[in-house]
């Protein structure tokens, strides 16, 4: 397997070539990959933490010789970058990446033979800034957790969920509710999704509340004055079925 990190400016980084050879993915799709993140650290305010990790640049490519946009990652972006990749053999290659990390950067530091007291010191120090490092990692994660939104897969799951759940509230779509008030149910319903989770559209939906939209849409009911007014156009048709 190729050489996964390399010293660069006397820092331990990767880069989007390498991360695409080795998941197995289109180079442009870890680019945009790359570039969606950034723009999430940049609405979380995390702009100076970006530029320190990210490191746009360009590569030529070996056949067309047509230069290419890449970036370079430091472990901290490559763990965000290789978070969603999930599959056991991605499993296995982000230890191999997190192992070459470590072995580089100890290989750039080569400390000196310290004295017992130095080592005391010195492990405290690193265990002090790692408490801080992880500390504020955790605070990036949650900020990245606050402003992310549903994906286009979970749009379509609410929207296909809500469209099952007015079917079935109308009575079906064969109903004389379902035609006569279909577009009411539908906008009252989705003006309550709205209002209960207090976003402009149902695609703002936070990402952290995706399985409350499933549970909400599963337990919503129209108002008391919209089923009676579905009921009776229901009973209608009944009434003139048994006349």
């Amino acid at each position: 397997m190729k050489q996964l990190v390399f010293i660069q400016n006397d820092k331990v980084l990767t880069d989007t070539l390498t991360v695409a050879e080795v998941f197995a993915k289109p180079h442009d799709k870890v680019v945009r990959d790359v570039k969606v993140q950034i723009i999430k650290l940049h609405e979380a305010g995390e702009q100076k933490w970006s530029a320190a990790n990210f490191g746009e640049t360009q590569y030529q490519h070996s056949q067309n010789k047509q230069w290419y946009t890449k970036f370079d990652l430091s472990e901290d972006a490559f763990a965000i970058i290789a978070m969603s990749y999930i599959t056991l053999e991605a499993m296995k290659m982000k230890v191999k990446f997190l192992s070459e990390f470590k072995a580089m950067k100890e290989k750039l530091q080569q400390p000196r033979v310290l004295s017992d007291k130095e080592q005391l010191m010195a492990s405290l120090k690193l265990t002090l800034e790692a408490s801080e490092a992880l500390e504020q990692h955790n605070e990036r994660i949650t900020s990245l957790e606050e402003t992310m939104r549903i994906d286009g897969s979970e749009e379509f799951r609410i929207r296909k969920n809500a469209n099952r759940k007015i079917m079935k509230v109308l009575g079906g779509k064969e109903s004389p509710a379902y035609k006569e008030l279909n577009r009411k149910v539908f906008s009252n319903f989705w003006r309550d999704f709205k209002d209960h989770f207090t976003i402009p559209r149902y695609g703002d939906l936070p990402k952290k509340q995706f399985e409350e939209g499933l549970r909400f849409i599963g337990m919503w009911q129209p108002s008391t004055s919209l089923k009676i007014e579905i009921d009776e156009y229901n009973n209608q048709q009944t009434f003139n079925e048994v006349i």
